[in-house]
């Protein structure tokens, strides 16, 4: 009987032994993403809605090439007018247009370069609606998740309550559109006086009408239909991705529970 070579009974390492120190860390790595996958969804939106402050704070320490970064990268999502945006690091948290004209004068349609001057403070890159509706959806968020955290449990919001939250943000936003296309045309929009309001309010309020900064009807309708309609997508839609996750991990669990180890 032939006698077989020692280096031949030899058994080759198997390629999925040696990788499988390497699919353990992967599957580790998924295993975490998939069970902390709503807080790293809410840190990624706290990022994202709370950058645009990181914008006047980098114009305050005279990092202007960050902050360019920033209003350029933000350009690609909000008009950033001054008139409707909010200023830090300075006297007033909102100008007029003529205060903002008087030392950067452009047509008010071309105001959204304006970033500010050490003197007025520096523009935050996003509007006031965009503030309350997206930072506010984040925050909304992360207020679901910690509570979610603590064992408190919502219901989701039914539809129809959605559809009406989301109701006054739509209008208020649609007018806006429309004045300012009217604006183009004629000069002047209806949303930048408010005449309408005035004359059923009897002129109560004779500040409260005309203009977008602080204090005036455009201020208020702006913030507190961001701030609603970001509510109504938060109670609506969080609960539901818990639900969601919750019965895929049922579901993982029954089919791994099936396969004895």
């Amino acid at each position: 009987m032939e006698r077989t070579p020692w280096a031949e009974t030899q058994v080759a390492p198997q390629p999925a032994a040696r990788n499988a120190p390497r699919a353990g860390s992967m599957d580790r790595a998924a295993d975490f993403v998939v069970r902390h996958l709503v807080g790293l969804m809410v840190l990624g939106l706290l990022v994202v809605t709370l950058l645009p402050f990181a914008a006047p704070l980098f114009m305050h320490w005279g990092w202007e090439r960050p902050a360019t970064l920033l209003y350029s990268a933000y350009g690609y999502t909000c008009h950033q007018l001054p008139q409707r945006s909010w200023f830090l690091f300075g006297p007033r948290l909102t100008y007029t247009v003529d205060e903002i004209q008087a030392v950067w004068p452009a047509p008010a349609s071309q105001l959204r370069g304006f970033v500010g001057t050490p003197q007025m403070g520096w523009k935050v890159a996003w509007s006031d609606r965009m503030l309350s509706w997206y930072t506010m959806t984040a925050l909304w968020f992360a207020l679901y998740w910690l509570l979610r955290r603590l064992g408190v449990r919502s219901r989701p919001l039914r539809w129809s309550l959605l559809a009406l939250a989301l109701a006054p943000i739509a209008l208020d936003g649609a007018t806006h559109m429309l004045s300012d296309v009217m604006a183009g045309v004629s000069g002047g929009g209806f949303r930048d006086t408010n005449e309408w309001l005035r004359v059923l309010t009897a002129n109560v309020w004779p500040a409260f009408y005309g203009g977008d900064h602080q204090g005036t009807f455009n201020w208020w309708s702006r913030l507190f239909t961001g701030l609603l309609g970001a509510w109504a997508i938060t109670a609506a839609f969080y609960p539901r991705l818990e639900l969601m996750l919750a019965a895929d991990a049922r579901r993982t669990h029954d089919a791994t529970a099936d396969f004895p180890n």
